[in-house]
């Protein structure tokens, strides 16, 4: 006779590893790394975010002694305004975007650079070696790796002859349009530069040499407290989902849905909601990225600077003109 006890422990199980865990990144690196998530605040751990939010928002604001109190105050603030500058460049479906001006795609990577100033200054403000140090390694890092996100998305325009998002979008809209099936491989090795230097701009593991808290504690926030650490702390998963959702616009379609050619299929596609499709794309990434976070190890500075300046940044500049010839020649799907 079969044993329905060994069900009721697995769904009692996942119910500990996913419920237990209301933030679902958590969910997602108590799966990875085969634990249980918080579970300690309310029922299952339901109220655990809540617990954290309240936490932050009450928690004194100090300023430490001989910091720089206009560079320690501003810098939390441009590293989120960084952020949801970017944020608004995503089109969540057909004419849902906060900002889609004709050159999004150049003001999207200008508006999301100015994270990269907030980093610096947060180091240099705290009058505190361990943070300068970890400033200066953000600051590198994320400056090296947006040559290559540019470089990804400079290979995007040119296949679809616009920097506005939503008409990158729309040129993907038909059976297998989507640009990594538009421009063949030079299109596929644009998405997965784009993911790996992506990663690294987020400072995300295995690429968050800035943070290395065994050496450099919590790095360029350290002296942080309260909201001025969580700015921070909530810009970069910001930042997590900004690369993921970039990736789903430019290179997945966005709200597209996933259409084959077959008309019955792509007609009940064509019934879920574009911001299901994006949303769905989006997490799906951010999925990957967290797989990659709670896989490898962190690199050294040195390791993390030569995968850009003597691979992705080479790779993605022959990508690029392999793109250029392909767009040329007319061998994309039109």
């Amino acid at each position: 006779m079969f044993d329905f006890s060994i069900i009721t422990q697995w769904f009692d199980q996942l119910l500990r590893i996913t419920i237990g865990c209301p933030d679902w990144l958590a969910i997602l690196i108590a799966y990875f790394q085969c634990r249980l998530g918080p579970m300690r605040v309310g029922y299952w751990g339901l109220l655990q975010v809540f617990a954290d939010v309240l936490k932050m928002l009450i928690k004194e604001i100090f300023i430490v002694d001989k910091a720089d109190k206009v560079l320690y105050l501003v810098a939390p603030l441009l590293v989120i305004i960084g952020s949801v500058g970017a944020f608004s460049f995503l089109p969540w479906n057909n004419g849902a975007t906060v900002l889609d001006f004709n050159v999004g795609v150049f003001l999207l990577t200008a508006v999301s650079s100015i994270g990269v100033v907030g980093i610096f200054l947060a180091g240099w403000g705290s009058n505190n070696k361990y943070s300068v140090v970890s400033a200066m390694r953000g600051a590198v890092q994320m400056i090296s790796y947006e040559m290559s996100l540019c470089l990804c998305l400079i290979t995007a325009v040119i296949l679809t002859g616009t920097m506005q998002m939503s008409g990158i979008v729309e040129a993907q809209t038909g059976p297998w349009k989507w640009l990594i099936f538009q421009g063949h491989i030079p299109a596929l090795i644009a998405f997965f530069v784009f993911l790996i230097a992506g990663n690294a701009e987020a400072n995300r593991g295995p690429f968050d040499m800035a943070e290395a808290e065994s050496e450099l504690t919590a790095g360029h926030h350290t002296e942080y407290s309260g909201m001025g650490f969580g700015f921070f702390y909530l810009a970069e998963f910001l930042n997590l989902f900004i690369i993921a959702g970039i990736a789903a616009t430019v290179f997945l379609g966005g709200w597209v849905p996933v259409n084959i050619g077959i008309e019955a299929f792509d007609a009940v596609m064509d019934y879920i909601p574009g911001i299901v499709w994006f949303m769905g794309k989006a997490f799906f990434l951010v999925w990957i990225l967290m797989w990659i976070k709670w896989t490898f190890p962190r690199l050294r500075i040195d390791q993390i600077l030569k995968l850009e300046w003597k691979y992705l940044m080479p790779l993605a500049l022959l990508n690029l003109v392999i793109m250029t010839v392909v767009v040329a020649l007319g061998l994309y799907i039109k």
